[in-house]
């Protein structure tokens, strides 16, 4: 990995930065005070002096051994006039001069083909080529500074921070680059911080109790440095790898994020002149051009939309349910979970801690897009979306799902596709709890009255899938398998479309203290007799660009499971199969009538969602004879 950059090995970004991998080769690197080259480094010892220098105090790329740069490198003051230029560094840096000034020569190195461009230093050392030295407000490096076109590595990572402006970031994102953003690059560093306060707050509290000394307390600080540090880099995968979900949607994503954007402008959470977001006609003609957000305006949703759902947690009564004590528990390291357990507990953050918990975890898993759809489709507070997300994890054993996607083989397309579905056919779970339950019912208390249920479906869903469930199912784990998804993973995302409607039969099955077997039996003849069990799965199957077509087949979806609860809910006193038997016999006629709108709907090319709708207005009259 050809590696060029900005900053030394005395600073723990740059220096950190550049002991991560041993295929590392730093070609080119300057700070204030050096300019370093060494066109064609030897990996393994070029490693070892880095290490070397990271471990010296105060170090400086002077302090480098000239024996082990390669021919043609150097080490050079920035002081000097000119700088000679190797055939090797000529070669390197595609520039023809064979002297030049520092300036210049940092220049060149900002623009060098690379794979790697890293920034580790202070400074802004790209704009876009719009911009003009004056609006990025660092007049020290002006006579450094390129422009994004101008840059040719194939990766920018930004360690320090505004490295680059954030139109810079878009334009090189556009011209194929890839770069996050520098509050995603280096959020680790403030991650840790965070953890290390909370930690010695939970302590502090142990040591006015007496239950632990300061030299103890210390050295079990120290103890835990690799299990912070495990639990930081994960919470930061986690959210680059959402950033690559949700680029991987692509053009067909931007009418929904320009609605997000709306919602949060609403909100007033959201600037667009200050993140650097273009007006909707932009990004309506890049879309149609098949672009569509980049990951820096991306990354700008994502901590938006975090801070915003943050903040609806804290104000709910979400984070002070004692069934989440599990939830407080796992920020902090194993070592202390059980010892400290009363002061983790008793925590001054604990809402705080909870809340942030749950924002980080849901749209890191959810996405951007559906816990803000589902606020306008369902009519719910974003509250209330976040505590069906909570109990929808729960109830379907996310975690082991997730595990499962993140730790499989596979190529990372199929990766990145299985977290989308996932993600999706766990918004839909959602709207059906949002649906089952009460808004003042507790989390713990939902998940206790609907796992039973839920439980005992999961168990026997290949046995009562009817055939237009097992045909998606069969089409779906195609998918999954030729994109090159293993047979494991691939299983366990479908099964999460299989147990569509569980959340309902099981939440009806308890308040009707029916057998949840029978009363899905019931549930899928009653949809195969009317066939609402098409209906529902090609609504489930759409994806309309179009953000109000989006919220009309989501909720379709929805209701054709939903008018099939509530006819089911009148069997009182009559087996739910025997019910659905009689009524059909009773209403044969209205029946086929209703099955041959259907076999329209079927056959029509293409099929619309306003075809949809008029199937679910009559079903609706249909059952409630």
């Amino acid at each position: 990995v050809r590696v060029a950059g900005c900053g030394d090995m005395s600073g723990d970004v740059f220096g950190n930065g550049m002991l991560l991998s041993k295929a590392i080769k730093l070609v080119a690197a300057f700070d204030h005070r050096h300019i370093f080259l060494d066109p064609n480094p030897d990996s393994a010892k070029s490693w070892a002096e880095r290490a070397r220098l990271f471990a010296l105090p105060r170090s400086s790329w002077a302090d480098y051994n000239p024996k082990l740069i390669s021919s043609g490198g150097g080490v050079f003051p920035r002081s000097m006039k000119a700088i000679p230029l190797s055939a090797e560094v000529r070669a390197m840096l595609g520039v023809e001069s064979t002297h030049i000034d520092p300036d210049g020569l940092i220049h060149a190195i900002l623009a060098a083909d690379v794979d790697l461009l890293w920034f580790g230093g202070i400074g802004t050392y790209v704009k876009a080529s719009a911009e003009i030295h004056a609006q990025v407000g660092d007049p020290a490096n002006d006579s450094v500074r390129v422009d994004a076109t101008q840059v040719r590595a194939k990766v920018i990572g930004e360690g320090a921070n505004l490295g680059i402006t954030q139109a810079a970031r878009i334009e090189y994102a556009l011209h194929s680059g890839r770069i996050n953003t520098d509050f995603i690059d280096n959020s680790a560093g403030v991650d840790c911080s965070d953890n290390e306060v909370n930690i010695k707050i939970a302590l502090a509290s142990a040591r006015r109790a007496g239950r632990i000394t300061l030299p103890a307390r210390n050295r079990l600080l120290e103890s835990m440095t690799e299990a912070v540090g495990a639990h930081v880099l994960e919470d930061n995968r986690l959210q680059a790898l959402a950033l690559s979900i949700a680029q991987a949607a692509g053009a067909r994503a931007t009418p929904s994020a320009i609605r997000l954007i709306e919602q949060l402008e609403d909100r007033g959470s959201l600037d667009r002149k200050t993140e650097g977001l273009i007006e909707n006609e932009g990004f309506t003609r890049r879309a149609a051009e098949g672009a569509g957000l980049t990951r820096p305006e991306l990354a700008v949703l994502l901590s938006s939309a975090k801070l915003v759902l943050q903040a609806a947690i804290e104000d709910s009564t979400l984070p002070d349910d004692p069934g989440l004590a599990d939830e407080l528990l796992d920020a902090f390291p194993p070592a202390m979970r059980k010892k400290f357990r009363a002061d983790i507990l008793s925590h001054r953050l604990a809402r705080e801690i909870i809340a942030t918990r749950i924002a980080n975890r849901m749209i890191n898993r959810l996405g951007v897009i559906h816990p803000f759809e589902l606020v306008e489709e369902e009519g719910a507070p974003l509250a209330h979306v976040a505590c069906a997300f909570v109990a929808a994890e729960r109830l379907l054993g996310m975690q082991a799902v997730w595990a499962t996607l993140d730790t499989a083989k596979m190529p990372e397309a199929a990766r990145l596709l299985l977290f989308d579905r996932a993600a999706a056919a766990m918004a839909d779970h959602i709207a059906d709890l949002l649906r089952a339950s009460q808004a003042k019912t507790r989390v713990s208390k939902l998940v206790a009255d609907l796992a039973p249920g839920v439980a005992r479906l999961a168990g026997q869903t290949g046995k009562l899938l009817n055939a237009e469930g097992r045909a998606h199912s069969a089409r779906m784990l195609d998918e999954f398998r030729v994109g090159g998804a293993p047979d494991a993973a691939a299983a366990a995302v479908a099964k999460l479309f299989d147990m569509d409607g569980a959340v309902g039969l099981a939440r009806l099955a308890r308040d009707s203290k029916t057998d949840p077997i029978a009363l899905t039996r019931a549930f899928t003849d009653l949809g195969a007799l009317l066939g609402l069990d098409w209906a529902q799965m090609t609504a489930t199957r759409m994806s309309p660009s179009d953000p109000w077509e989006r919220l009309l087949v989501a909720g379709l979806a929805r209701d054709f499971q939903q008018v099939r609860l509530e006819f089911l809910r009148r069997a009182k006193g009559v087996a739910p199969a025997e019910l659905v038997e009689r009524w059909g016999e009773q209403n044969a006629v209205a029946v086929r009538q209703f099955r041959a709108l259907v076999a329209r709907a079927q056959a029509a090319a293409p099929l619309t969602p306003a075809m949809l709708a008029q199937i679910a207005s009559q079903a609706r009259n249909l059952l409630g004879r």
